[in-house]
């Protein structure tokens, strides 16, 4: 690759991710896309792939972070890590933008859950009073790809949840990530409660 092509791919990573924290937009093609327009570059050109995409999203939140985005980052694991303890019987496991230490705009809480179906897991809300909307995720590999049902609700201090629920199985090999096509990371409710010590460890001592 030439070092101007470098440099564009470069630019067009950076851009996908301001689009992607500024605007909310968490699809990575379309912010792929929106970048290129924005920029003036013919789309069909090589894109930046979604790990570059993803490298400068993390320098991103990492450079622009502030003393509100963080106590917001430690707001939403908190409020993770209360939905899963309520939700522990289909031992939940946190993954997605949160996870990697990324604030997107929306207030949304991505994890994964194990039952034998997910309507236990509807009758299981509903006896807590929470009423939810259910939709279908797709993920990559294997022929025509995995369908897997999610159910998203309200959860503490107006955040969204979104607990994509797999069979039980399930639990042993999480599904290819959207990135890079490797196993997405997923941390249980122990691994959480870690996470969040170590960022309140680190934020004490950056204001120090």
């Amino acid at each position: 690759m030439s070092a101007p092509e470098s440099r564009t791919r470069q630019l067009l990573a950076e851009e996908a991710a301001r689009i992607i924290l500024d605007e909310g937009v968490r699809d990575y093609g379309l912010a792929k896309r929106k970048a290129a327009e924005h920029l003036g570059i013919d789309a069909r050109r090589e894109l930046p792939a979604n790990t570059e995409v993803e490298s400068a999203l993390l320098e991103r939140s990492r450079l622009f972070a502030t003393a509100d985005t963080r106590r917001e980052y430690r707001d939403r694991l908190r409020a993770a890590m209360l939905v899963m303890e309520r939700l522990s019987e289909f031992e939940p496991r946190l993954v997605g933008p949160l996870l990697q230490g990324v604030l997107q705009p929306q207030a949304v809480i991505n994890l994964h859950g194990f039952a034998d179906t997910v309507e236990e897991v509807i009758i299981r809300l509903g006896d807590r009073g929470i009423s939810c909307r259910t939709g279908e995720r797709q993920y990559r590999g294997g022929g025509a790809g995995l369908r897997v049902p999610y159910l998203g609700f309200r959860g503490p201090d107006d955040t969204q949840i979104e607990l994509t629920v797999f069979p039980t199985d399930g639990i042993r090999q999480a599904p290819p990530s959207p990135v890079d096509g490797r196993p997405m990371r997923r941390l249980g409710l122990s691994r959480v409660r870690e996470l969040l010590a170590r960022t309140e460890a680190s934020d004490s001592s950056f204001a120090d």
